[in-house]
């Protein structure tokens, strides 16, 4: 009988096999500044707990590198995944000395390349299943939950990231806060006025060339570097004209965060517009002028609703770029869960690195997921309307 081998699989396999017996699994820290050190999974963990994680590791790289049945690799990756999850936080109390306030464990490269390995493996295995846009959703909301129920129970409590959230919560919240504001309020702004810029290129052929030329070349623009050369406008914005300072406007903080992103926006906005509205079939339009319509009940009744699949689709653009841009902010005094990221970059602490980024990272594959499943559901609505 012939041995056959998933081509992802294989790569699944190698990558968890470097990570389990090669990488470190966590690493201690007398303070969350010194150097760390490191520990393997058999070392990081109880005499039970650490072989029982290598053999479910094991067992998972061996269901994605042969060509098992669907529903085995998702058993193997959801088990896997839930089993780092479990014991990492079972590290982080087995390797701090009781009454030790000080000490510090965290993962280690060993741990977050397994999570990336069998969380690749469970995406390969959702998109094999074809899963409806809500049976996604249903799964990031699983995900949550179960997330969420982690840290509620406290099995993270010993793990460094969670100390030093305990020790910023109430910052966490503002920051994320802004964080959110930033990045949603920047979106909407884009879009009331992208959609109707998008919609007058798309009628004037002449100024469809100029805009997304002027556009493209913002979106060229680094961040920092355009954080900075809007300093000096909005200050003296601030200064010179009556109540800007009193509506936010000023050299630094949220408003040339806030200007930016929606600079930044603009181009997926209108760019989706005009090629939403292009692809409208021209058998679509005829119909609705034999029908008598006007432009404008054209526009709405018929070429928008068409559209909007493909608008829909820069907005998620534009949302999940949002997310990340916004990070940068915090170093113009903007806010935002970048100014963790900055601090522990400032204090070589990674953990308040982590404390930052992951969340970050977490909105932002949320909103991709989420908004792509309205994506989905809209264009197969519209292909039952159009049928």
């Amino acid at each position: 009988m012939k041995i056959r081998f998933d081509k992802l699989g294989v790569v699944i396999a190698a990558i968890a096999a470097y990570a389990a017996f090669l990488a470190p699994f966590a690493t201690f820290r007398a303070n969350r500044i010194v150097p760390g050190q490191a520990r393997s999974i058999l070392e990081a963990l109880p005499a039970t707990a650490g072989p029982l994680l290598m053999a479910i590791v094991i067992v998972a790289a061996l269901m994605a590198l042969f060509r098992t049945p669907l529903m085995l690799r998702l058993a193997a990756s959801v088990v896997a995944l839930a089993a780092l999850a479990l014991l990492v936080g079972v590290a982080g109390t087995f390797l701090t000395p009781a009454g030790n306030t000080l000490a510090r464990v965290s993962p280690a490269s060993g741990f977050w390349v397994l999570i990336f390995a069998f969380t690749l493996l469970l995406a390969d295995v959702l998109t094999r299943l074809n899963l409806s846009p809500w049976a996604r959703v249903a799964v990031l909301v699983a995900a949550a939950v179960a997330i969420g129920l982690l840290l509620v129970s406290g099995a993270w409590n010993d793990l460094s990231i969670l100390k030093e959230y305990a020790n910023r919560a109430d910052s966490f919240w503002a920051e994320g806060s802004k964080h959110v504001t930033l990045a949603l309020g920047s979106l909407l702004a884009a879009v009331v006025v992208g959609l109707p810029l998008g919609i007058l290129c798309h009628r004037v052929e002449r100024l469809r060339a100029g805009v997304l030329n002027v556009l493209n070349i913002i979106q060229t623009i680094p961040s920092i570097a355009l954080f900075g050369l809007l300093i000096a406008p909005l200050g003296w914005i601030a200064t010179h004209v009556p109540g800007a300072a009193a509506l936010g406007i000023r050299g630094i903080g949220t408003a040339p965060a806030f200007v930016a992103l929606f600079l930044y926006s603009l181009l997926p906005v209108v760019a989706n517009t005009v090629v939403g509205l292009a692809g409208v079939p021209r058998a679509a339009n005829d119909a609705a002028r034999g029908m008598g319509m006007t432009d404008r009940q054209r526009l709405f009744g018929v070429e928008f609703p068409l559209a909007f699949p493909v608008i829909l689709t820069g907005i998620r653009i534009v949302l999940v770029q949002n997310i990340g841009l916004a990070t940068i902010a915090a170093l113009i005094g903007g806010g935002g869960f970048g100014v963790f990221v900055f601090q522990g970059v400032g204090q070589t602490a990674m953990d308040l690195v982590l404390l930052g980024a992951v969340p970050t990272v977490a909105l932002a594959f949320a909103a991709a997921i989420i908004l792509d499943a309205v994506i989905e559901m809209t264009a197969t609505k519209r292909r039952v309307e159009t049928a």
